[in-house]
């Protein structure tokens, strides 16, 4: 008896040690729900039980993803959606930055929008809007973009412009506009604007002339991207599957930016309007993948949908390799956070301080692989476990292929002791293609350079890749730029020349 009684003892002991170093996960009746109205994620590391996302318990549908590059959040995002069609037949929008998905998507049967290579957007349609709604809405976006909010006379004679290209239309400002009404453009604005400067009457000429420059910068010719006639039809486009809409071909963040918050802007109206629906799971999914500078603004209505989407059944991914350029509202209010492998402690401050996690979750955020992933949930009921679990990886629809360049060859011995210093790169596929491509790689070249990748069981120093990219017939500049703008520095590029005799 005395011995059963000390094993009981230390088998209390043993239990509460290993909670107190390995927190445990929530229980299994929060993590393993109904197959036919949940999406599959990956099996718990401690537990080994099946997590199956709904948002059925939590307290709304949307989801940050936030991990390193390589580290497989456009894995993730890929899958989701693929599930999330599968199980509930989701529409998706993708406002895809740097053109990263549009591959996969039409590999997947997908819309592909491409923003500045032939496709255009009027800043100004209604999409059933009234426009006196529209024009603080695109007022709310130069808010965002310009420094506008800093020159009130200017923002209040862009602003009366507006609304007066929409009165000459035959528009009534506080009325929903009638079917098939075609909207002004912000050529109009501008016209209306530079007619007011060449009566010479208005008394602060150059308050008005900065006015018509803002305007100009989205809408003279050949950067008109946003002031002509649309060749999009988002009524259309929210209910048709898997969308990716390409910003790749805007010019610079400025536009980019202006496409995504017009997208937002109309997807949240297209939400209100629609209403609740009695239907299971998620009607749409919007992503916005490294879109910085929507993300991380309190006035853009990524922080609206946020708030509102769980009534109407739209969820938002939210997805960067930066966690600081997530809105601190975005992490602190979505319903789940995907937490994939994070180096640099001022992010992990960053997230931990947002999230409130353990140290233990936070020493096992850096030293993961490619796929696996911490898990942050906030579930509608109080809970008196952790909120926050790890998975052994993120189990996908496809194989994750990931290519990993060493450095460790090119590292003197204080840079191998520095623990903040980066020893290797690793690429998704998809994402090393897309950077190929930016660096105007032709197809060809890309499939050979991937073919001797490949063949070395996608993992190589940087010295040899160097050889690899020279050997398939780029120049020297084209390596470089590519590296570059990989994030490698100058340093050790010259170092890989150098040790690779490739110099000059």
């Amino acid at each position: 008896m005395g011995l059963v009684k000390i094993q009981k003892i230390m088998s209390n002991e043993l239990a509460k040690r290993t909670f107190i170093s390995r927190p445990p996960e929530p229980p299994h009746e929060f993590l393993l729900n109904d197959p036919t109205d949940s999406i599959f994620v990956g099996i718990t590391r401690r537990f080994n039980v099946p997590f199956t996302w709904t948002f059925n318990t939590l307290t709304n549908p949307h989801i940050s993803v936030v991990g390193i590059t390589g580290s497989g959040k456009s894995f993730f995002v890929k899958t989701f959606l693929i599930r999330a069609s599968y199980v509930w037949k989701t529409n998706a929008i993708i406002v895809d930055w740097a053109g990263e998905y549009k591959g996969w998507v039409k590999q997947s049967g997908g819309t592909i929008v491409s923003l500045g290579k032939g496709d255009y957007i009027n800043l100004m349609d209604l999409a059933g809007m009234k426009p006196l709604d529209r024009s603080k809405q695109i007022m709310n976006s130069l808010d965002i973009l310009t420094d506008i909010v800093n020159f009130p006379e200017q923002r209040r004679l862009t602003s009366e412009a507006i609304e007066q290209a929409y009165l000459n239309a035959g528009f009534i400002l506080s009325s929903a506009p009638p079917p098939k009404s075609e909207s002004p453009t912000l050529k109009d604005v501008a016209k209306l604007l530079e007619e007011k400067m060449q009566e010479g009457t208005y008394a602060y000429p150059a308050e008005l002339e900065n006015a018509i420059y803002r305007l100009r910068q989205f809408s003279r010719e050949g950067e008109d991207y946003f002031a002509r006639k649309s060749t999009i039809d988002l009524d259309v486009l929210i209910s048709s599957g898997l969308v990716d809409i390409d910003l790749s071909g805007l010019p610079d963040e400025r536009f980019r930016a202006l496409a995504a918050l017009f997208l937002l802007q109309t997807l949240k109206e297209k939400m209100r309007a629609e209403g609740w629906s009695s239907t299971k799971g998620l009607r749409a999914v919007i992503v916005l993948d490294e879109a910085w500078k929507v993300a991380s603004d309190e006035r853009s209505d990524a922080i609206t949908i946020i708030r509102e989407g769980r009534k109407y059944q739209f969820g938002l991914i939210v997805a960067s390799q930066n966690p600081t350029d997530i809105h601190e509202a975005i992490f602190s209010n979505v319903g789940t956070n995907i937490i994939l492998k994070i180096k640099f402690q001022k992010f992990l401050d960053y997230i931990q301080g947002s999230l409130n996690f353990s140290q233990f979750i936070r020493s096992e955020i850096t030293k993961f692989g490619v796929g696996q992933a911490a898990i942050d949930m906030a579930f509608q009921t109080s809970s008196q476990f952790p909120s926050t679990f790890v998975i052994n990886r993120i189990v996908g629809e496809v194989p994750l292929d990931v290519y990993t360049i060493t450095l460790a060859d090119l590292l003197t011995e204080n840079e191998i002791k520095d623990q903040a210093l980066t020893k290797e790169y690793s690429f998704e596929k998809p994402f090393l293609m897309s950077k190929f491509v930016d660096n105007n790689i032709n197809t060809d070249t890309i499939d050979v350079i991937l073919a001797q990748l490949d063949a070395r069981n996608r993992l190589v120093d940087l010295r040899e890749f160097v050889r690899i990219l020279i050997a398939s017939k780029l120049s020297k500049d084209s390596v470089v730029a590519f590296l570059r703008s990989s994030g490698i520095s100058d340093s050790l590029i010259s170092r890989a020349f150098g040790l690779g005799d490739m110099g000059g």
